[in-house]
């Protein structure tokens, strides 16, 4: 059975991908994803606050000994190693891409974390020099002020990939949230403004409310199955519409979870929750189960199953969603009318 596959220009053996999260924090952890069978690695992100934190951390050190005496520029401490002595957040990452990349046989991805123009392109060119095969950026923007405007929003997106695709020169993958008021809009946008892919959907982590210790608790659910029909039906919609790559993440716990994305257009499908939960080892009982199901099927590779079932080109998008949220609606009268709710 052909499992092979692509995804941003890239050759994978298969279309199961690990996406970014403490699986990929230490080379044994990648090593281990790759041996369980996976296509690609992302590596777990690295944040902007670390970088920024960082960058003001050795700002301060320059200026307070920068006048001591004209030699001072030759005992400067390197960025590489805060005070301490132990490696920096951005050291660590890099050193981990760089060995992880030469010791996998899959490709490596590096993933940036952040919000803001600016700062990213730096450190996304140290990524490619690290021998990332490509980079992902999750933008997580959550606009606090409700004065924001959302096109403000969205050009912010637009800018940051813009900014990383002049300063790299391998593949770029954008990864976004669904909480645009036209997520097919800014996924065009994206990708006429040169995104070689689009991780779809991110999952805000939000903070809640605990009642009984009156304190606001972070927030961290892992992804269910049932999740997965929101980013399934906008592959479905943008498969054929956008040129670069189209990746599934959230909501895949087993082999039909990733059958179904492959079914609706995605090139490869992500997957971090599945893998907290059963194990890295859960990956090769999911890609087993793949090809199970193209055996049972009479597929012979990925690509005979790839947007089968994504919105016919020919097709009117909003009619055929609008179409089937009212036969879903329709289901649930007949399934539950007999229930005797008054």
């Amino acid at each position: 059975m052909d499992l092979t596959t692509h995804y941003l220009g890239l050759t994978l053996r298969n279309p199961l991908v690990a996406s970014a999260s403490p699986l990929s924090v230490s080379l044994d952890r990648v090593v281990a994803l790759a041996d369980a069978g996976v296509g690609a690695v992302v590596l777990y992100s690295l944040f902007e606050e670390e970088v920024h934190r960082e960058e003001l951390r050795d700002v301060a050190i320059v200026e307070t000994h920068e006048h001591a005496f004209g030699e001072a520029m030759s005992y400067f401490p390197s960025t590489a190693r805060p005070m301490g002595g132990e490696p920096s957040a951005v050291s660590r990452y890099l050193r981990l891409l760089e060995r992880a990349a030469t010791t996998v046989d899959v490709p490596v991805i590096g993933s940036l974390n952040g919000s803001t123009e600016g700062g990213w392109t730096t450190f996304a060119r140290s990524m490619q020099d690290a021998g990332a095969a490509a980079i992902e950026l999750n933008i997580y923007f959550v606009p606090g002020d409700p004065h924001t405007p959302g096109r403000l929003v969205e050009d912010r997106h637009v800018e940051i990939l813009r900014e990383v695709k002049e300063n790299v020169s391998i593949p770029v993958a954008v990864k976004l949230s669904p909480h645009f008021s036209s997520p097919g809009e800014m996924a065009l946008r994206l990708d006429e403004a040169g995104a070689d892919g689009l991780v779809l959907f991110n999952r805000f982590l939000h903070p809640d409310v605990d009642a009984e210790r009156l304190t606001v608790e972070p927030g961290i659910v892992l992804s269910r199955p049932e999740e997965a029909r929101l980013p399934r039906s906008w592959i479905a919609i943008l498969h054929g519409h956008v040129t670069g790559s189209l990746a599934a993440t959230t909501g895949v716990e087993r082999a039909e979870d990733v059958a179904a994305y492959l079914l609706a257009g995605a090139d490869v499908v992500m997957t971090a929750s599945a893998l907290l939960r059963h194990g890295v080892q859960h990956a090769g009982a999911i890609l087993t189960g793949l090809e199970d199901w193209l055996a049972r099927k009479g597929f012979r590779s990925i690509d005979e199953v790839r947007g089968r079932l994504a919105v016919p080109p020919e097709a009117d998008p909003t009619a055929y969603e609008r179409a089937g949220y009212v036969a879903a609606l329709q289901r649930g009268r007949d399934t539950y009318s007999s229930l005797g709710i008054r």
